[in-house]
């Protein structure tokens, strides 16, 4: 976590999003701002212990400080910065432990939407996941990976008819900005492996099983993310050894 020492703090202010080659789309949503200021702490632009530069990011994006402070509230509820009075929001390290937490978490919920969905959803639901996962372990471009893996999950869901699911999966942010596939090294093979032991326990009629595919598949997603995250120094030194 940051440190309170003021000395500790870093105050630079980070590129921006034109230096750095980015294209911005200029939106006043609190979730797009977020997204942003969690791709500049991903990109290295914004490390721990920096304060978060408010007028920059504004100015950048386009918009008010209000938006980003409404960004920063719900970063802050992710564990990303932590906010001090009178003194802005400052970079967390993250915590190791939290991100392996956070893809066992989404093993549990999807394995439990797998669940309900096969005993809800209609009898052509394994054939759909076929499809899609079929789709999936042909296709070898970042953008078409990421449609396919939403649809296959989205499939899921949908199936399971459960509002409750849907409400505790919006309150689970992202953990990668941008084309997950694309940036997080071994996450294509974990995910194609995943996908067909999932659609195999669903042929069988076996939640049970579908759901233990579900959190094994999640927990090997977070052990790649934990790993892509050392490698890019965002863990709290402590947690890495934990």
């Amino acid at each position: 976590m940051a440190s309170s020492s003021d000395n500790s703090r870093r105050t630079t202010a980070p590129r921006s999003a034109a230096d750095r080659g980015n294209r911005i789309v200029r939106t006043s949503s609190a979730e797009h701002i977020a997204l942003h200021i969690r791709t500049l702490i991903f990109d290295g632009v914004l490390l721990p212990g920096m304060r978060v530069p408010q007028d920059a990011i504004a100015q950048d994006l386009g918009v008010s400080r209000i938006p980003v402070r409404e960004a920063l509230i719900v970063l802050e509820r992710e564990g990303w910065v932590t906010i001090e009075m009178h003194r802005g929001a400052f970079i967390n390290a993250l915590d190791k432990r939290a991100v392996h937490d956070h893809y066992e978490l989404f093993g549990l919920i999807y394995g439990f939407a797998a669940k309900r969905a096969l005993a809800r959803g209609g009898k052509d639901l394994p054939d759909v996941l076929a499809g899609i996962q079929g789709d999936f372990a042909a296709a070898s471009d970042p953008e078409d990976q990421r449609e396919l893996s939403i649809a296959f999950h989205g499939a899921i869901l949908r199936a399971a008819a459960s509002p409750r699911i849907i409400v505790v999966l919006r309150a689970m942010s992202a953990l990668v900005p941008g084309n997950f596939f694309e940036l997080v090294p071994g996450a294509v093979d974990v995910e194609k492996r995943g996908l067909a032991a999932i659609v195999r326990a669903m042929r069988a009629n076996d939640g049970e099983k579908a759901s233990a595919e579900y959190g094994k598949m999640m927990r090997q997603i977070g052990n790649r993310v934990t790993l892509l995250f050392d490698e890019r120094g965002l863990f709290d030194p402590e947690s890495i050894s934990a």
